[in-house]
């Protein structure tokens, strides 16, 4: 007979057949985010993150769009369950990488003008 692997004072928590199922069954649309399918499913963040990526890996999801985070940056996944490409990230030019940088240091310049 084997041992169990060492938890170490760690819960063990295993996930079951519902929420894989309700995890794929949210991703046929492909309108969720990690974030999103987590709240969906009741699984963690992390976990949900976890089996995108060995789906995307598999060839089984593939990344339908791109939205854009707090700072403006394409980071954001949409994953949707079945083959197909990629979506493209938008990327920035040197030039208006350099203009956002010269207006951040304009608007900070302003401030401690003002303070």
């Amino acid at each position: 007979m084997t041992r169990p692997p060492s938890n170490k004072g760690r819960r063990v928590v295993k996930i079951n057949a519902l929420t894989q199922a309700r995890l794929i069954e949210a991703m046929l649309d492909g309108t969720m985010s990690i974030d999103e399918l987590a709240e969906h499913t009741g699984l963690h963040a992390i976990t949900v993150q976890r089996y995108t990526r060995e789906l995307h890996r598999a060839g089984a999801a593939h990344i339908v769009q791109w939205e854009k985070d707090v700072r403006g940056r394409d980071s954001i996944r949409i994953f949707k369950i079945g083959r197909g490409s990629d979506a493209k990230r938008e990327k920035l030019t040197m030039a208006q990488r350099q203009a956002r940088s010269r207006e951040k240091k304009r608007a900070i310049e302003f401030a401690t003008i003002w303070r």
